[in-house]
């Protein structure tokens, strides 16, 4: 079959580049790097319950055919849960993401968003009409710079816990700044949601926040180990989003057994207090191994995202490769994901991995990037 000359360019120039993507089975890796911080995929079951619901498919949008009581019964529980006025599900958390930042801003408005938030944001951002601008990570210095820019109503996005950096946003001083000028936050708490807080709530709950934060996008494909996603904020904010949210509007609605065992991934994240300890314990752990290995450059994370920092694409694939054959699946974050000179092997920590397999792939890592005279070598 004839194909386009330009797709068969565009892959060569990724594979000369180091940043061809493949797909790959996990299946007899030790994972240290699926997003199951908790090992809850592996405790989820259908509920008893959902078999009498009859048909369990989808038969259309939300708009359409597709609400049934059970979504606005789950919605009704995930806005009580996580203490707000209203939710709204997607069916993934990019949607979620591309939903609420492309419908918020109207070309009137301004979003102003932390450099490294997710590509998902970053699109809902480019199909909004607002105006916006980007701050350096973190640094609220630079954030308030930018609110003279600011036309309209201003909308300030962020990460609570960043998926590459494993660092936490300052969301206490975010809350402030926004009050003083007049902002509205909007926090993706992807990584968050499950690990942090009461039941696995979130970083903003957990600090008492969630009547300081305008939106909240918690996602169910992380700690949850399940699909799925919601954002969570007033009761006006979920009317916008029903009229305004493209990915909402125009998508099929999450099929009835999607619903069931989304909320039975909440309820199983609700009891997972031992794991939750576990992780927090092997994060400690984590920390003060990294001590043993001084040729390695380690991210400066206290979540369960770690990472050495080995700069260049080729360099980070080949201690990738090095780790895969020794039985490990810890992923090379490549430029451009990440900035170039900061590549990473990205490291999730879980409440089932030991210490020992932590020793052993910081080992291989140390010993590939000796060969190749990286880092500290």
């Amino acid at each position: 079959m004839r194909v386009p000359n330009s797709l068969q360019t565009a892959l060569d120039l990724r594979r000369q580049g180091g940043m061809l993507r493949s797909l790959r089975s996990l299946a007899g890796y030790v994972d240290l790097c699926s997003n199951d911080y908790l090992g809850a995929s592996a405790k989820i079951q259908v509920p008893s319950n959902a078999i009498g619901w009859g048909s369990v498919g989808a038969s259309g949008s939300r708009l359409v055919s597709g609400t049934h009581k059970e979504h606005l019964l789950f919605e009704d529980f995930l806005a009580e849960f996580h203490q707000t006025e209203a939710a709204l599900l997607y069916g993934s958390g990019y949607e979620a993401n591309l939903g609420l930042l492309s419908a918020t801003g109207s070309r009137h408005d301004t979003i102003i968003f932390d450099d490294r938030i997710h590509a998902s944001m970053r699109d809902g951002i480019r199909l909004s009409m607002a105006r916006s601008f980007s701050f350096h990570h973190n640094d609220l210095a630079d954030l308030r710079s930018k609110i003279p820019l600011v036309r309209g109503d201003c909308f300030i996005a962020v990460e609570s816990l960043y998926s590459m950096d494993g660092d936490r946003a300052p969301l206490e001083q975010l809350c402030q700044l926004a009050e003083e000028t007049g902002a509205y936050l909007l926090v993706d708490e992807a990584h968050a949601t499950g690990v942090y807080g009461e039941g696995g709530a979130g970083l903003v709950q957990s600090l008492g926040l969630q009547d300081r934060v305008f939106a909240r996008i918690h996602t169910f494909g992380k700690a949850l180990g399940f699909k799925g996603a919601c954002v969570v904020g007033p009761r006006i904010l979920r009317d916008t989003l029903v009229n305004f949210s493209r990915p909402f509007i125009y998508s099929t609605a999450p099929d009835l057994m999607s619903v069931a065992l989304m909320r039975a991934a909440y309820e199983v994240a609700r009891t997972l207090d031992a794991e939750r300890a576990s992780l927090f314990t092997l994060i400690s752990q984590f920390r003060q191994l990294r001590g043993e290995f001084p040729g390695l450059r380690f991210l400066d994370s206290d979540s369960p995202i770690q990472g050495i920092v080995i700069p260049g694409n080729d360099e980070v694939l080949a201690v990738e490769l090095a780790l895969s054959e020794a039985g490990f699946a810890a992923r090379a974050i490549r430029s451009p994901t990440v900035v170039r000179g900061e590549e990473r092997i990205r490291i999730c920590l879980h409440s089932y991995n030991t210490i020992s397999e932590l020793r052993t792939a910081l080992t291989i890592a140390s010993e590939a990037c000796s060969t190749r005279r990286v880092c500290g070598f």
